[in-house]
């Protein structure tokens, strides 16, 4: 991660346009983050159907979490390349594209046909989402910096959650289970479309566009104490997130022995869900002591979660995700709340960037380890198994990393 300039520097002033004269207001960050939760909706909605892709089209378990890696690893090239480029073109014409090409891979799955599709939608999706989440971030903190804050930290859950309960049902009780429910994304992100073009733009051009797409991790120099505080959390509890989209929904169904879309999806609702209502109620806390709560709470859920598939219990197992998803909610709000607070606008969509290529290697290596081991023999139960000891380990490497960290790294809270 580079150094570059100090938020307490401005850009030059012959180098920035105007922003429009009109304030963006409540209503532009009501619509930024309903993007925010259709975009990881959209993420999350294929994860009930890939046992009935699996079905329709014969591949092993290692096809789904190749599928779920392939994902994450398009969102990760799709932030290092387009992170920051909101910061000098402005945030509409980065979410205008990114909700085309989110609509066009919706398309692509709606249609598909086999696994050439199935792969071609995901790379789509991850490229589309990576590209608008930095952006959309920055826009909701350039809205209101409080409530932007907020914002980051609770929807991005809520979003995921939605998704595969969205799609769980509609895939178990509606007619066209591998179409509806990317036929509805679709109607939604032309609607969001519209309105994004008629929203106020919340931070001015400036030059370096080319600069700005050559792929690096980008910190301020004043930022690089909060990054590496909260860095190994926002890890951790993604890998959390990572377990139930990819070992979650078949650990579900062996566990309930039910063949329902709904119970495979409700992990990952429960743990999202779960995870924003955390964030919402610990927004008054100081951030240092919500990752700490938040370490607890990881791994007392990871713990639990061994204990329910050590014992074969469904009840066991939602209920220690529902404790899981309290820490998912706490470690991922108080990572962001220690980092944006401090960030100048112009250093908003890169910073977040950021953050979030922690998370989605947090997301998607574990699953991918994960995916091979099953497919070499070790089993559903055993890799769930050392799956989430990894992440009771990965929260002893936060907590340690927290406690190593200078205090000096949480940010005053912003008004």
């Amino acid at each position: 991660m580079n150094p570059v300039r100090s938020s307490t520097e401005s850009p030059p002033r012959h180098s920035q346009t105007t922003v429009s004269a009109r304030r963006p207001g409540v209503g532009s960050l009501v619509l930024l983050a309903s993007i925010v939760i259709s975009l990881l909706a959209s993420s999350s909605a294929p994860t009930p159907l890939y046992a009935t892709y699996a079905r329709m089209w014969g591949f092993s378990p290692i096809t789904t979490t190749v599928v779920f890696g392939v994902y994450a690893i398009a969102v990760l090239l799709s932030l290092l390349i387009f992170g920051r480029v909101s910061d000098h073109i402005g945030r509409r014409p980065v979410l205008l594209g990114a909700l085309g090409l989110q609509t066009a891979a919706m398309a692509v799955l709606a249609t598909a046909q086999g696994l050439d599709a199935l792969f071609l939608g995901r790379v789509l999706q991850g490229l589309s989402t990576g590209g608008a989440l930095g952006a959309l971030g920055a826009a909701m903190l350039d809205v209101d910096r409080r409530r932007g804050t907020l914002a980051n930290a609770v929807v991005p859950g809520v979003g995921t959650g939605m998704g595969a309960l969205l799609s769980g049902s509609l895939v178990q009780y509606a007619p066209a289970p591998t179409h509806l429910v990317y036929l509805v994304l679709i109607g939604v992100f032309v609607v969001q479309g519209a309105a994004v073009i008629c929203m106020p733009e919340t931070v001015g051009r400036t030059p370096g566009v080319p600069a700005a797409l050559r792929p690096e991790l980008t910190v301020p120099s004043n930022l690089r104490g909060p990054v590496l505080a909260a860095a190994p959390i926002l890890f951790a509890v993604w890998a959390l997130a990572g377990f139930y989209g990819s070992l979650g929904p078949a650990l579900a169904r062996q566990l309930s022995g039910s063949s329902s879309t709904v119970v495979a999806g409700l992990g990952l609702f429960l743990l999202a869900v779960t995870g924003s209502l955390a964030a919402l109620t610990l927004d008054r806390a100081a951030p240092r002591t919500v990752m700490l709560l938040g370490i607890a709470l990881l791994a007392a859920g990871s713990i639990a979660t061994l204990a329910a598939v050590d014992t074969e219990s469904t009840l066991g197992f939602f209920s220690s995700t529902i404790i899981a998803g309290a820490g998912f909610g706490a470690g991922y709000q108080g990572g962001i709340r220690t980092v944006v607070p401090r960030a100048a606008p112009h250093e908003r969509a890169g910073v977040l960037s950021v953050l979030f290529v922690v998370c989605y290697l947090g997301l998607g290596v574990p699953s991918a380890i994960a995916g091979a081991l099953i497919v070499h023999g070790t089993g559903l139960i055993t890799t769930a198994r050392d799956y989430t000891l990894f992440i009771v380990v990965l929260a002893g490497a936060a907590l340690a990393g927290l406690l190593l960290t200078n205090r000096s790294a949480q940010p005053v809270r912003p008004t």
